[in-house]
């Protein structure tokens, strides 16, 4: 079959690869979470389901403190934390973890913060009362 020349046909168009994005919502909204820390967010709370009840006080403890940097108490009580003993003795995965939240915590803006504690709160609804029950047990206290 004999081609046409392209002068005789229509132009050729082509769909566009990328979706069009309406002009309304184009710089409105905050960007999308990265990969990375969607999977950071994830693998604590898949850590935090395994967790014992001192466990989760503990992280409790270093969320609040991170939640209210600026207050006293939360300093004074994760210094009560701290120990000295075994030093020989390498750190239990628990230690890990914490470790690793708070080197990714670090790493998150403040919206990627806010969105960890809603996803916390679906799961652990209690939790998360006890989370804002203490942020709000600091206020006034320096």
């Amino acid at each position: 079959m004999p081609l046409e020349s392209p002068s005789s046909s229509m132009p050729l168009s082509f769909p566009s690869p990328l979706p069009s994005v309406p002009d309304d919502i184009t710089g409105s909204s905050p960007p999308p979470m990265s990969y990375i820390t969607s999977q950071e967010m994830k693998c604590i709370l898949h850590w935090f389901a395994s967790w014992s009840g001192p466990q989760r006080e503990r992280f409790l403890q270093d969320l609040v403190a991170k939640a209210v940097p600026g207050k006293l108490q939360p300093l004074l009580d994760g210094l009560e934390q701290l120990s000295v003993s075994g030093a020989n003795r390498p750190p239990c995965i628990f230690e890990c973890q914490l470790r690793l939240w708070d080197q990714w915590f670090r790493g998150w803006a403040e919206q990627e913060r806010n969105e960890f504690v809603r996803q916390l709160e679906i799961s652990e609804p209690d939790f998360v009362a006890k989370f804002y029950q203490a942020v709000a047990a600091t206020a006034g206290k320096d």
